[in-house]
């Protein structure tokens, strides 16, 4: 291996308190730390973690295609690890989980002979399921995310969760988003062909604050357009019903028609099947 390493990390959600102890540990040891958070309280955390930390927040330039700040960034990491420095790089949340830079500078640092690995941290998602009550066991999920889900032709399912991620930046290409509410109305239209005008949605942001709780705003998709919309907002879709049932494929695996629970997971999570 060559001298130099790359540890890749993430932050969580709540400074100080999401990230892990290994996580936190690499920051403290590092040659070097650079890091990318959402709130300036995690960036004076990991300050003093690590004196040497530096932000990367200067390559979010006003009117800079977003596909740029990403190279640059993963640029301005692989040149660290090749002078030889230790370098732990901190993102907010997981650092691999709708995250490009973590993954391509550790997969470029791979290939250059370097040492690279990546550490998980909370995510958005995972503070949603708590946040909101949810298991996404009870009826499987589906996380796209908000531009993708739009302009590629992906199945999914109706009968499933859907969490559709960074809906605050759809379909932005530069740096700052401008919040444009008739893309998001674009968003409500396509759901509301699937779901229906009615149907119940969420907007969800996570508290960076340890004792804050979640914004949450609740309404029909054909009021999606109105909800306040921020760069860490979340869209989450319930099921729209229960999904279909294989009876014959039941039988073939030895369980009743129905599960004692009515959830689609109960089998799963193992729920005593006694009804038949």
């Amino acid at each position: 291996m060559r001298a130099g390493s790359l540890t890749v990390v993430g932050t969580g959600i709540c400074a100080g308190l999401d990230i892990t102890l290994e996580s936190k540990t690499c920051i403290e040891r590092a040659d070097q730390v650079l890091y990318l958070v959402a709130d300036t309280l995690t960036g004076a955390w990991i300050e003093q973690l690590n004196p040497r930390a530096q932000s990367l927040a200067s390559f979010y330039q006003l009117g800079r295609p977003r596909y740029e700040i990403y190279a640059a960034i993963i640029e301005k990491v692989l040149s660290r690890v090749r002078n030889g420095a230790d370098l732990c790089v901190a993102f907010y949340g997981h650092p691999g989980f709708y995250a490009v830079a973590g993954h391509e500078a550790v997969r470029l640092a791979r290939l250059e002979g370097f040492e690279a690995r990546m550490l998980p941290g909370i995510s958005c998602e995972d503070r949603l399921f708590a946040d909101l009550g949810i298991d996404p066991g009870a009826s499987g999920c589906q996380t796209y995310e908000a531009t993708a889900f739009l302009i590629y032709q992906f199945r999914f399912d109706t009968s499933a969760a859907l969490v559709l991620l960074q809906i605050g930046v759809l379909g932005e290409a530069v740096w700052p988003p401008a919040g444009d509410v008739g893309r998001l109305d674009i968003l409500s239209r396509y759901l509301q062909r699937h779901y229906g005008q009615s149907h119940e949605v969420i907007v969800y942001e996570a508290s960076p604050a340890a004792d804050g709780a979640a914004e949450l705003q609740q309404g029909s998709l054909a009021n999606l357009a109105r909800a306040r919309i921020s760069v860490s907002s979340t869209l989450f879709v319930p099921p729209k019903g229960p999904p279909s049932l294989d009876i014959h494929m039941a039988h073939q695996l030895g369980l009743p028609a129905t599960p004692a629970s009515d959830e689609p997971g109960a089998w799963a999570r193992g729920t005593p099947a006694t009804r038949t």
